[in-house]
């Protein structure tokens, strides 16, 4: 037999202490690939930001879009607005032409201008008869046009003059 000097249950009791020990935990060690923060960190920023674009992208292209339409519905006024015009217009055009070929009578025109021109029908020593030969001639003119050169100098223009006699 062993010579085993060591009796059991004869350890002194252990007291507990008067203020209670922090314990620090540790998480726990994971076999799984480590994520750094300050990537997340960035990766959410990106994603907020992207999100932000697509929402001013999707304000953008209805504002685009509204704009649109006003300016097709201000442009449908101004034509119907012009159509009416052109309405009127063209009544007031049919009103005038109606006047004037009522007052296109030979008769009323005849008698207005006797009544208010004091004028009369020709007579027969009032007409004067001009006979013409039965061809027709064309005379070229043999003369030269010289244009007047005001800008030449004193010496040109005693050239020319030497040149015009010399012909």
């Amino acid at each position: 037999m062993a010579y085993n000097r060591y009796q059991y249950e004869t350890s002194p009791r252990k007291l507990k202490p008067e203020y209670e020990t922090i314990k620090k935990t540790y998480p726990k060690k994971s076999t799984a690939r480590k994520t750094n923060k300050k990537v997340n960190v960035k990766n959410s920023r990106a994603n907020q930001t992207k999100i932000l674009l697509y929402v001013a992208l999707g304000f953008s292209a209805l504002f685009v879009i509204s704009y649109r339409y006003s300016v097709i519905d201000k442009n449908y006024s101004d034509l119907t607005k012009l159509k009416t015009e052109l309405g009127i217009i063209e009544k007031e055009t049919a009103q005038l032409e109606a006047n004037i070929e009522s007052s296109l009578n030979l008769n009323r025109i005849e008698q207005e201008a006797t009544e208010l021109l004091g004028m009369k029908k020709l007579s027969p020593e009032q007409k004067v008869y001009v006979t013409l030969p039965k061809k027709d001639y064309v005379e070229t003119s043999s003369e030269e046009i010289k244009s007047i050169n005001s800008n030449s100098n004193w010496f040109m223009q005693i050239i020319d003059k030497i040149i015009n006699t010399l012909k």
